[in-house]
Order: structure tokens, then sequence, then C-alpha cells
């Protein structure tokens, strides 16, 4: 009987060791869930735990009562069995809680996991469906150009649609570019670059890739550019014109059919060189209410949810306009109330370029008439020629032009409006044609249109066409045409025969790479071989070594990449393959890939699309 009793006790005090084991350790786990909605469970496990303690003290006291009687009644065996199985029962709760609030845990973390899971999915999924839309907009531009070109009768129209479609292609690119900002900054690996550029031909070409959409739907858009932010700037132009044609972008996007949309550039003031520019861009869009407002500058946000499929969009580009904004010294905002519009504003530092302003020296004493309906036209139309110090007079009817004209006012230039309140703006060119034999006349009028109208603009009199919103660099260079003053424009080489007698080996997988090197490189009058990959590569120079004066180096081609050719090439034990030029011609263009090419022993590197002049440049360096 003893010994049977002291099992018992050995027993009751291993149980009481595992319940406060198990106690101890719900107490950590509950602990770590301290935040969550299940605290009650502490109180569970403390009652428990109170419970075990009562029982198994009544359990052994009623034991050690048992083995001081030489003969224990029976009644104190059946009491001591009752705390004993009490103290099973309440160990078995302990353990079935333990276990359904471990497996809640481990439930609630994984449905955790899952939902952030699915959230940075739906995020990215989100991102490629609307990226279509970004990509859409300077496509739209391109295809259009394309249309009107083919249409076009002369080669000045054609040469003008060539320049919308560069324009479009480089901003194209640079959405492309943009797409992979975002890793960028995420790796803190985001560069601004610091170039000379003139600030209102980058404005141009921004309003240039969205002109087309603005026609479209109708929108009059206007643009206020302060004269005394000086014409040449420090600076990245390619990413102030990125953050400019994202918020450009989503006023046509979020504007309705015939709404109104201003860009206004400010001078805020100039120390140590250094100018501070403010840029805002306004619209009679939908507006966007402050809680809206509070997630656009987040990356894949939108204002809300049927954004992109009501209108298209990332909700990418704001949050990498943020930063580029940040990085350029500023900072941006945004002022909106739910249909009443948008503005987004932001401001930047910029340096100030040591170069002097280009004056219209040439045009000596001139008189321009203006006529447009619309008083804001009209007004800048004023502004811009007291800017240029001539004569200026605004007619906003067919009336106002007829008093003109019998005041007996002789002009050297007339800009006319397509439409003058209830009038055609060519009859208002007639009328002018008939009384100013020797007037030049431009007509403005959106770019789509003017293939349209363009045989029955001439033979009303009319010579040049402008695009609106008006900038003044556009205004003076038709001027210019119609004075006869021939354009100042940057002399561009003359690569003529440049590297007669020189051979090239370029190495380019895809023919229409090749066609367009070959076409590029035709005036140069340099002779080129073609090898298609880089084992015919390796081949063809093997054979001939002394043959070739450089190599041009496709990075990604089959049987034999750019890296490994190269490397063939110098390992090679043959004249000239040691210093022959190698210079890597691949659309791989972030800092590693370069820093690759030139650890496989290229000397250097040319990204894709080619920049004509970037190629001449390194073939002169080589050659």
């Amino acid at each position: 009987m003893q010994i049977s009793c002291i099992s018992l006790v050995a027993a009751g005090i291993v149980i009481m060791l595992y319940s406060i084991l198990k106690y101890y350790k719900s107490m950590l786990r509950l602990k770590i869930q301290l935040n969550t909605k299940k605290l009650f469970v502490n109180w569970i496990y403390l009652a428990c735990f109170i419970m075990m303690v009562f029982f198994l003290t009544g359990y052994i006291i009623n034991i050690v009562i048992c083995i001081v009687k030489e003969k224990p009644a029976m009644q104190d065996l059946l009491i001591a069995g009752i705390f004993f199985c009490g103290a099973i029962f309440v160990l078995a709760m302990v353990t079935m809680i333990h276990r359904m609030f471990g497996t809640a845990t481990e439930n609630s973390q994984l449905l955790n996991a899952k939902e952030t899971a699915e959230q940075s999915s739906r995020a990215k999924s989100a991102f490629l469906a609307n990226m279509s839309h970004e990509l859409r907009t300077p496509l739209n531009a391109i295809i259009g150009m394309i249309n009107i070109g083919k249409a076009a009768l002369d080669m000045e129209r054609m040469i003008y649609c060539f320049k919308k479609i560069e324009d479009a292609a480089q901003h194209l690119l640079g959405i492309i570019n943009d797409i992979l900002d975002l890793s960028k900054i995420e790796a803190d690996k985001f560069e601004l670059s610091e170039i000379e550029f003139n600030f209102e031909e980058m404005l141009q070409r921004v309003v240039n890739v969205v002109s087309f959409r603005v026609d479209e739907r109708q929108q009059k858009l206007t643009v206020f550019l302060d004269k005394a932010i000086p014409k040449v700037l420090i600076g990245d132009d390619q990413r102030l014109a990125q953050v400019i044609t994202n918020l450009l972008g989503n006023a046509v996007k979020f504007t309705p059919e015939k709404g109104f949309i201003r860009i206004g550039t400010y001078f805020l003031g100039e120390k140590d060189r250094v100018c501070k520019i403010q840029i805002s861009v306004t619209d009679t869009g939908i507006g966007i209410s402050p809680e809206q407002q509070a997630r656009l500058f987040k990356s894949f946000q939108q204002a809300e949810g049927g954004t992109s499929r009501k209108f298209g969009g990332t909700g990418l580009g704001l949050a990498i306009c943020k930063n580029i904004v940040e990085m350029m010294g500023g900072k941006i905002w945004i002022e909106s109330e739910i249909g009443a519009g948008s503005k987004f504003a932001f401001t930047v530092q910029l340096k100030c370029s040591t170069g002097e302003q280009k004056k219209n020296d040439n045009w000596g004493d001139i008189r321009i008439l203006a006529v447009d309906s619309d008083p804001y036209v009209l007004s800048h139309f004023e502004v811009i020629a007291r800017s240029f110090s001539i004569s200026c007079d605004v007619a906003e009817s067919y009336e106002s032009v007829l008093s003109f004209i019998k005041q007996n006012i002789s002009y050297n230039v007339c800009f006319i409006n397509e439409k003058v309140q209830f009038d055609d703006g060519l009859t208002i060119a007639s009328l002018l044609k008939e009384n100013y034999p020797g007037i030049s006349m431009a007509l403005m009028v959106p770019a789509a249109r003017s293939v349209e109208i363009e045989e029955k603009a001439k033979n009303a009199g009319v010579k040049k066409f402008l695009s609106k919103p008006l900038f003044p660099s556009a205004i003076a260079e038709i001027i210019n045409e119609c004075l006869g003053i021939a354009p100042e424009h940057t002399a561009k080489p003359n690569v003529a025969g440049l590297f007669a007698g020189r051979r090239i080996l370029m190495a380019e997988d895809l023919e229409i790479n090749r066609e367009i090197v070959l076409a590029l490189l035709e005036p140069t009058q340099v002779e080129i071989d073609c090898a298609e990959n880089g084992l015919e590569t390796v081949r063809m120079f093997s054979e001939a070594p002394e043959r070739y004066d450089a190599i041009f180096m496709d990075v990604q081609m089959p049987e034999m990449d750019g890296f490994q050719a190269t490397r063939r090439i110098r390992e090679l034990d043959v004249p000239n393959a040691k210093t022959i030029p190698i210079i890597a011609m691949t659309a791989n263009v972030f800092r590693q890939d370069v820093e690759r090419c030139l650890e496989a022993g290229m000397n250097c590197h040319v990204g894709k699309p080619l920049n004509f002049d970037e190629v001449i440049n390194k073939l002169r360096a080589y050659l």
C-alpha cells in the first residue's frame, strides 16, 4: 500500500510540473499575442492552473494521509481518487485549449501572410493591366502623326510630323525607363544628371506628346511661361519633363471633353546661381477628395479603385514624380475639390546657365496682327510681342480686321485662328490677301486639322501653320521664316566620308537593327561586315584580324553572347586581338550592364535605341 501511494504521489508531482510547464508556455505565447483580441485566453489558463494546483494539492494531502494511516479508510482513497481525476480533467482541458489556441494563432498568421501576398499580387496585376494606357499615349501620337504625314502634300509638313513622332518616341522610351525607375528608387540607385537644356523647348516636347489627345478631346490647353525664367538651365531635363508629362497626362485624362487645362511656370527667385521654379498643372476635371489625396503619392495607388478601370493609368507615376521633385530640392502638392478640378504644383531648384539669352536682332521695325476670338490668346500675343520688342495689333472678329484695313496699317505677319467667332479663319485670310498682297499669314489650327484644310489654306494665302498652345519660340520661328531669316540651328558635324577606308565588324542578330546601323553610317563611307551571332563574330575576326578597325558587339545573341565572344577575341593569339576597340551596342543600359561590358573586355558602351551623335562620337574616339 505504501509503495502504491508513493507512486501516486510521484505521478501527481509529475502532473503538476507538466501543468506548470504548459502554463508557462501558454503565457509566453500569450505575451507574443498580447495585442490580439484573444487576451481572455490568459484568464482561462490562469483558472485552469489554479484548479490544477487545488486538485493536486488535495490529491497529495489525501495520499499523505493514507500513507500515515496504517489502515487508510476507503473514504480517504476515494477522495484522493476524486482529486486525481479532477487534476486529469483539468490537464486534458488545458491541453485542448493550448492546441486550439496554437492552431488559431497559426491559422491567423497564415491568413495574414496570404492576404499580404494577395494584395501584392493584385497591385502587380493592376500595374501590368493598366500599363497599356501609359504606353498607348505616345503610341497614339506616333500613329496619328504617321497618318497625318502620309496625307501631307509637301515636305515641310512631313518634317513637322517626323518631329512630332520623334518627340513621342522619346517619350515612349522615357516611359519604358520610368517603369524601371521604381526598382532604382527602392534600391536607392536613382540618380539625376546635370546638363544644359532649353527650358521652353523641354516644355514644348512635353506638350507635343499630349497635344494629339488634347485635340481629340477638344480640350483647351494654355501655357504661361514666366519671362523671368532663364532660357537655359542646368539640370536633368528628362526627369523634369517626366514629372510634367505625368501631371499633364493625368489632367488630360481626368478632364472632360471641351474642358480647360493650364500649365503655369513661375520664377520664384535665385540664390548663388540656383533658380527656384514653380510649375503647376491646373484642370477643370473631376476633382479629388481629401481622403483620396492622401493616397496619391504612393506606389500603385490611385484616387479610388475604379479609377484605373475608367481612366487607365498605373498608379505609379506620382510616386516617382514625388521622388524626382524631392531629389531636385523641391516639393509637390495638390489643391483639389470634388467637381471643382485639380491643381498639381511642384517646385524644383535648377542651376542657372552662364550662356546669354538669344535676341531677335534681325527683325527691325516689324508689325504683326493676331486674330482670335479668345481674349487669353490675344493678350498672350501682346505679351510675347512686347518681349520681342515688336508692334502687335489684336483683332477679335471679322469687323475688327476690317477696321484695321481701313486705317491702312501694314503688317509683316498675320496669325489667324481657324475659327473667329462665327467666321471661318480662311475667310479672314482671303480678305487680308486681297488688301495686303505681300502679307505672310499663319493659321492657328490643331495639327490633325492642318492636313485636312491644307489645300484650302494655300488658296487663301496661308503658308504656315501654328499649333496651340502658343510658345514664344514657335511664334519667333514662323516670323523668321516669313521674313526669310534662316533659323540659327546648332551646326551638325559634317560626317560625309568621315570614316572612308575604315572597316567595322558588326555583331547583331536582328536584321532590322543591322539595317538601321548601315543606314545611319552610310554617309560616313565606313565599310561594315555583319555577323549574326557571337560564334560567327569570333570566326570572322580570327580569320582576318587586321581587316577590321573596330567591332560593334551586341550582347544578347544566339549560340554565343557578346560577353563570351569578347573574351574569346581577347584571348586569341592573333594581331590586334588585345587592342581592337570593341563597342558594346545593346539595349541593356543600367550601370551594372555597362560595368559588365567593360569587365568582359569591351572598350565602351552605346545604348539602344541608337543616338546617331553618340555613335559618331564613339567612332571618332577609336577610329
